[in-house]
């Protein structure tokens, strides 16, 4: 992506997220021809010249410093997901860091180990472009049989915005899509010269009609925690909190584990599909 033009639609797209009457700042009497907040109150808030961050916000200024980053953050009210989105844009990193590496993820023996232990419920682990690197069985049964799919083709953005069957197993699919969508946005200001991440992202523009809307929202979200709710054709409704977890030594993996309140009809639901599952062995 050009960096200049992410730098300025994320930096104009969250100061018209922002209500001028909400940030204290004096009336000025000036008719607003665009909602939110202008570049000059902007700049007021975060304490530098209207022109530097004119030039900030068009990407003729360079890298600022941290602390110039830190009080736009503030003066734009970002949360953390948008925060290290603009560390991201604004601030120096090697070349290298900007790249990320071709080689394949490898999950090691004792993550894999780790998802088998879970064999109760859910449980995944995701890479670089949300890529699904390992999934226990339950994972397998509730999304889709990833291993089924050949290795390039396991993915878990792929899965919910262009398999037609994720429309109707997801519960609340367009909310989950356009979280979805944020994910890949914050993993492209990381590594804005991924090649691989800049195919799946042209491949989601072209197959999936929601998702230019989406990211052209400039959003943001890295996923730690929360509800999902899925619709298995042969138990019906699942609900799950899940937890996701950057692993040890690695943190462009994520795991990924959806729990079960015990007794609950989720939790029965996951024991007949475990049965159903699990092979046979003599």
């Amino acid at each position: 992506m050009e960096r200049s033009r992410e730098i300025a639609d994320f930096l104009r797209t969250r100061r018209a997220a922002i209500a001028p009457e909400s940030t204290g700042l004096p009336a000025d009497g000036r008719v607003r021809r665009v909602p939110g907040l202008r570049r000059d109150e902007v700049a007021r808030l975060a304490g530098v010249s209207t022109e530097y961050y004119t030039r900030l916000e068009q990407g003729r200024a360079g890298h600022p410093s941290a602390e110039v980053v830190q009080a736009l953050a503030r003066a734009l009210r970002l949360d953390p997901s948008e925060r290290e989105h603009l560390a991201d844009l604004l601030l120096p990193a090697p070349q290298a860091a900007r790249r990320a590496p071709e080689r394949p993820q490898r999950v090691r023996p004792g993550l894999h180990l780790l998802l088998e232990t879970l064999g109760h419920v859910p449980a995944f682990v995701l890479g670089r472009r949300t890529d699904v690197l390992a999934a226990n069985r339950l994972a397998r049964e509730v999304l889709t049989d990833f291993d089924a799919l050949p290795a390039t083709r396991r993915n878990l953005a792929r899965y919910y915005l262009l398999d037609p069957r994720a429309r109707d197993r997801v519960g609340d699919w367009a909310t989950i899509a356009a979280e979805t969508a944020a994910m890949l946005r914050l993993e492209a200001g990381r590594y804005p010269e991924d090649r691989r991440l800049a195919e799946l992202i042209g491949e989601l523009t072209l197959k999936c009609p929601e998702f230019t809307t989406w990211w052209n929202d400039h959003r943001v979200l890295r996923r730690t925690h929360g509800a999902k709710h899925y619709v298995h054709p042969l138990v019906g409704d699942l609900h799950f909190s899940y937890e996701s977890f950057q692993t040890p030594g690695d943190p462009d993996q994520t795991l990924c584990v959806y729990s079960v309140e015990p007794a609950s009809p989720t939790a029965d639901a996951l024991r007949l599909l475990a049965g159903w599952s699990t092979p046979v062995t003599t």
